[in-house]
């Protein structure tokens, strides 16, 4: 005895709920990434970007992402010298644990406007002669630029001294209490407003019109790490 044929589906019943996709079927293929983040700050900085690994590390298997921060507390040129040097420590090894992007941060403080645009430049020569690319993320004047812009759109060309305040104002304002360097819960803190620093980010680069680092006063391209991790993160 010959096995039936199966029945083909009503046409009736293609637009009823058990014909449709399962959506719990569905798999997020994200290629296997390994970021390096490299920061001028010993403190700020690194507290600020082991909030982002906690948050994809948590949702993800850590072989999926994986960000290693380090806090250097150098200036500008050295740190891109400090990320050649681990990078080719790693390259040395064979073990796989290259990074896919290098990520330096820092801010304008007071080096000179040659060092702070040269490290972009550099960034840029070494990301087209190789498969790792590596990105300046820069603010001009500091950190707390980034920080300020989770709450509003900002373009006054402050001094440095002048965002501290300003910053603590917007943390007590959302109940969060003073800032101090050590604390370790200010990505979790700033992260509901994400998407809000994203856009007055990126309306302040086209405001400024200006590739150049040292240039755009106020600017930061903070935001770019976020629009390149953001199969990761939810809600940006």
């Amino acid at each position: 005895m010959s096995p039936s044929n199966p029945r083909r589906p009503k046409k009736s019943d293609s637009s009823k709920p058990w014909m449709r996709p399962r959506s719990d079927r569905q798999m997020i293929t994200i290629q296997p990434e390994r970021h390096l983040i490299v920061c001028e700050g010993a403190k700020t900085e690194p507290n600020y970007f082991e909030g982002l690994e906690r948050e994809i590390n948590t949702k993800y298997p850590r072989e999926k992402i994986r960000l290693k921060i380090e806090g250097e507390g150098k200036h500008t040129l050295f740190l891109l010298e400090q990320a050649k040097a681990y990078v080719a420590e790693e390259q040395a090894k064979r073990i796989g644990n290259i990074p896919n992007h290098v990520w330096l941060v820092y801010d304008q403080d007071s080096f000179s406007p040659d060092n702070f645009d040269n490290t972009k430049h550099n960034c840029d020569d070494l990301t087209s002669q190789g498969e790792i690319k590596y990105h300046a993320l820069w603010s001009n004047q500091c950190m707390e630029l980034w920080f300020l812009l989770h709450f509003s759109y900002l373009q006054s060309n402050l001094h440095r001294s002048e965002y501290l305040p300003k910053r603590d104002e917007c943390l007590e304002a959302i109940g969060a209490g003073e800032y101090t360097k050590n604390r370790g819960d200010i990505y979790a803190i700033l992260r509901p407003y994400l998407r809000s620093a994203i856009q007055n980010a990126k309306a302040l680069k086209e405001w400024n019109n200006n590739p150049v680092p040292s240039q755009n006063t106020p600017g930061t391209n903070g935001f770019e790490i976020f629009e390149s991790l953001s199969d990761y993160l939810d809600e940006i």
